[in-house]
């Protein structure tokens, strides 16, 4: 075991957990960063070995989703989508409801974070123009997101990672998680409905959020390459990976959308955010430095290797230091012939419990805060914890029943 890889390790897994280094200015992206560079800059990893650190089909497939992402964004779609939504004459409690369904649909076929960052400020100003209290909305958005986001391989970053890596199929996944993950968006609706019941309505301002304008033509044809997309994924035996860049490759050969808003839309933060932990990780394994962690753990009777503790492990681990780091120190374990779909719904189900746990609650209380509303962290544990408690109850009880 290397001291210096071992120091460095930690340093860039306490600045995961706790957004910063403190009295830098680096966010987590920052410190994943820097210590890449500190490992190359120490001779501990060569630049010859920065290739075989990188996972390059997750990097070409979240960037390639992204770019679809993008055409929803800009083509004014997601928009118009809660605007229809809020003119419905509906109770309460059923557009509370059908707001769920919709998010969940939405971030199972593209990513969760793109889902929040575009149907917040929308959210906030339908419910106000509806006189209806926004933070109940926006807190299912958030919840729904994350759960929807663990039916398929491709709803958030961890997923990804882990579907590629682990060469999991697109298909036999979705048959896994999707029922846990369909009670646990029921359970956000009851949570949600028990703790609103009759303090629905908040009459007071209304506000105006500027948006692209919609284009039906420009929406179709990027449902049409999602379709496109998820039949592939389902039937085909080419790599996710270049479907998904061809797909972003038709989208950039656009007449009325620019390249340059487009990839604008693109989360670089987020991809360099893997680099980084890809050589910090890579690095950790090479020098020994994570079989002795391992080693560790299992004489602590904490074996990662087996569901149980994955599922734990993963769980705690994603509250400390977010679900993308965690499902990267945790892939090399994930041996078992189940150990694909338990790292990813627990990783995505363990991203309601706090505020930051999953970067999708960050943006869903950032936006509304821009706009007035104000999610405390209280707010949010009174729906996160007993959605995340109850969620991955069922999800262990189903997945134990899966267990061979």
């Amino acid at each position: 075991m290397d001291a210096l890889v071992l120091i460095v390790f930690i340093i860039v897994y306490t600045g995961m957990m706790l957004g910063h280094l403190p009295g830098l200015a680096l966010d987590r992206t920052g410190v994943a960063v820097l210590g890449a560079i500190l490992l190359v800059a120490a001779g501990r990893m060569t630049t010859a070995e920065f290739g075989a650190a990188m996972d390059e089909s997750t990097l070409f497939l979240l960037f390639a989703l992204m770019v679809v992402s993008a055409q929803f964004r800009m083509s004014g779609f997601y928009s118009q989508l809660v605007r229809r939504l809020a003119v419905l004459r509906v109770a309460p409690g059923l557009l509370l409801a059908i707001l769920i369904a919709v998010t969940a649909i939405l971030s199972a076929l593209l990513a969760n974070d793109i889902v929040c960052l575009a149907m917040t400020p929308v959210l906030v100003e339908a419910c106000l123009r509806r006189n209806l209290d926004p933070k109940p909305y926006l807190l299912a958005l958030a919840c729904a997101a994350n759960i929807g986001s663990a039916v398929t391989l491709i709803g958030n970053p961890q997923n990804m990672l882990i579907g590629q890596v682990l060469h999991l199929s697109f298909s036999r996944y979705m048959a896994e998680a999707a029922l846990p993950s369909a009670l646990g968006l029921a359970i956000i609706w009851l949570v949600i409905t028990i703790l609103w019941r009759g303090r629905w309505e908040q009459p007071g301002r209304t506000i105006r959020v500027e948006t692209p304008p919609h284009s039906l033509r420009q929406t179709a044809k990027g449902f049409i390459l999602l379709g496109a997309l998820v039949i592939g994924f389902l039937i085909a035996p080419w790599p996710r990976e270049m479907m998904a860049l061809s797909a972003a490759g038709v989208l950039l050969c656009s007449r009325k959308m620019r390249s340059r808003e487009m990839l604008g839309l693109v989360d670089w933060q987020l991809l360099v955010l893997f680099m980084g932990l890809f050589v910090v990780n890579y690095t950790m394994k090479e020098w020994g430095c994570l079989a002795e962690i391992m080693r560790w753990l299992r004489m602590q009777g904490l074996d990662p290797e087996t569901p149980t503790a994955l599922f734990g492990l993963s769980v705690v681990l994603s509250n400390l230091v977010s679900n993308v780091p965690a499902v990267m120190l945790l892939l090399p374990s994930a041996t078992h012939p189940l150990a694909g779909p338990i790292l990813a719904v627990s990783s995505t189900l363990a991203g309601n419990l706090i505020v930051v746990g999953s970067i999708a609650n960050i943006i869903v209380i950032d936006q509304a805060a821009r706009l007035g509303v104000r999610i405390s962290w209280r707010d949010h544990a009174r729906v996160g914890i007993p959605v995340t408690v109850a969620s991955l109850i069922v999800a262990a009880v189903w997945l134990w029943t899966r267990l061979p």
